[in-house]
């Protein structure tokens, strides 16, 4: 929902730039990951709504079921829980990493595959996109067999489709004009 993401967007631009300036993206991602699965819980969000639950409480709820977060982060949930923005979790986890990807330079890479990919030709594709895009990529692979053979690959706004699929649907255009 973009309304979410206007919500989230300041929060985890402080989330970064705190990360950022302690030298701990990754374990502020893991922290993010970890409360952003805790925000997604049905039970949780009843908790969030629940106006018999004190905000104290609430906080204490979070932090127990969160895992071990250092002193900022627990400061940080405390804003979220004083804000009542506890809901937008997940987009501040997403805003999060996509800004340490940014600055680490690495791009997210979509793979569906028709058929399940060997680790060599997973790690050809890889690197083949690597040198294409000049980046490091973090990869996720899915399986659709709507694709009928080949992939699909999505990074960033561009996709390349070199899917059965795809190219059907491709002569077809053609040769309706």
């Amino acid at each position: 929902m973009a309304e979410n993401v206007t919500i989230a967007r300041p929060y985890a631009d402080a989330a970064f730039e705190l990360a950022r300036g302690a030298g701990a993206l990754g374990p502020w991602s893991e922290a993010l990951d970890r409360l952003a699965a805790v925000a997604a819980d049905p039970d949780m969000q009843a908790c969030f709504k629940d106006p018999n639950l004190s905000a104290d409480r609430l906080n204490k709820l979070v932090l127990e079921v969160s895992g071990d977060l250092n002193a900022e982060q627990q400061n940080f949930v405390r804003v979220l829980v004083e804000s009542e923005r506890l809901q937008v979790l997940p987009e501040i986890r997403d805003l999060f990493v996509a800004y340490k990807n940014e600055h680490e330079g690495v791009l997210e890479a979509e793979i569906a595959s028709a058929f399940p990919l060997d680790d060599a030709a997973l790690a050809t594709l890889k690197a083949d996109l690597e040198a294409r895009f000049k980046a490091r990529l973090n990869v996720s692979v899915t399986l659709d067999s709507a694709l009928i053979g080949g992939v699909r690959i999505a990074i960033g706004d561009e996709v390349i489709d070199a899917s059965v699929r795809g190219k059907l649907a491709n002569m077809a255009a053609a040769l309706k004009n």
